[in-house]
């Protein structure tokens, strides 16, 4: 089924190809200049660390349904060996097999395609099978670093988590900015809490897939408008699954990744976050949040760690 009319107007509002160069295959990270950086740095007051990844294990959140897509498993593949001989120091090797996008991770900007096409223009069938992505890999992300801000729509909307037919909406991001007491602004890195992640975290991984709120099609014009550089939310799917137009599905995907060139993130713990925030009356702070370097990955996983 074609992408409908709707779908191709507001990529047009919200298209960034071009914006830093025809070569250009970071996007919107463009938006963390050092002034961006160094005002990050400043939002430091308790030097309170805020873990955000889920665990890394075989019990992960996926359930199968997207494939491949494999849980972490580890394996010992070295357990106290004295390779040196009897007597000598002793080592310990494990390996692991895993999805780079199973648990906690960032989308990149080759994650998803539309009409054959990539974030400024590339051709999707740069992707092979052996080589992975030709451009735009996670590994050109970097070091990346910013100021964070939380978008706490379940605490602004007064539950502990949004049933899971809700789109968030502009609307829904405005009223957690005004809880927040700060303006998003050029170069953030924003978090939307929904609390789905709750239903993982009781130890029910179907609950927390399906179905799931997240963020609506008409949100990233929002963060277009504001300048982001990237975002990422408490859930499996990022945008609202089932999705709230019949048969569109991944529209929020292909808006963010293709057209606007933003890294989107999934799986992120933010309920320590967010009752961190609430203590302490702010909702702005340093993120630390880089990708694993794989070449050629179409996604990362990543340890994100918030700084009060």
């Amino acid at each position: 089924m074609a992408l409908p009319p709707e779908f191709h107007d507001i990529a047009k509002r919200v298209n960034n190809w071009g914006r830093w160069g025809e070569a250009d295959e970071l996007g919107t990270l463009n938006l963390i200049t050092a002034d961006v950086v160094r005002a990050a740095a400043a939002t430091i007051r308790a030097g309170r660390r805020v873990p955000l990844a889920l665990p890394l294990q075989q019990d992960g959140v996926q359930t199968g349904m997207i494939p491949g897509r494999v849980n972490p498993l580890h394996t010992m593949v070295a357990v106290n060996l004295e390779m040196f001989g009897p007597g000598t120091v002793a080592t310990s090797d494990d390996a692991v097999t895993m999805g780079l996008q199973a648990a906690t991770h960032w989308d990149g900007l080759t994650h998803v395609s539309h009409g054959g096409k990539l974030y400024n223009g590339r051709p999707a069938d740069s992707i092979t099978a052996h080589g992975g992505a030709a451009f735009h890999g996670i590994e050109k992300a970097g070091p990346l670093v910013s100021r964070g801000v939380l978008l706490d729509v379940a605490r602004a909307r007064g539950v502990d988590r949004l049933e899971g037919e809700h789109a968030v909406t502009p609307e829904d991001l405005e009223a957690a900015e005004e809880l927040a007491g700060t303006e998003v602004r050029s170069g953030d890195i924003v978090l939307v809490r929904t609390g789905q992640i709750q239903h993982y975290l009781a130890g029910d991984k179907h609950a927390y897939a399906f179905p799931s709120p997240g963020l609506s099609v008409r949100t990233p014009e929002w963060f277009h408008a504001r300048d982001v550089a990237a975002v990422a939310n408490d859930t499996l799917t990022f945008e609202i699954f089932p999705p709230e137009i019949a048969d569109l599905w991944l529209p929020v995907h292909a808006l963010d990744l293709v057209e606007m060139g933003m890294l989107q993130g999934q799986n992120w713990n933010l309920e320590e976050l967010s009752q961190a925030c609430a203590e302490e009356g702010r909702y702005a702070f340093l993120l630390s949040a880089p990708p694993e370097p794989f070449t050629g990955g179409t996604g990362a996983p990543v340890a994100p760690v918030a700084i009060l």
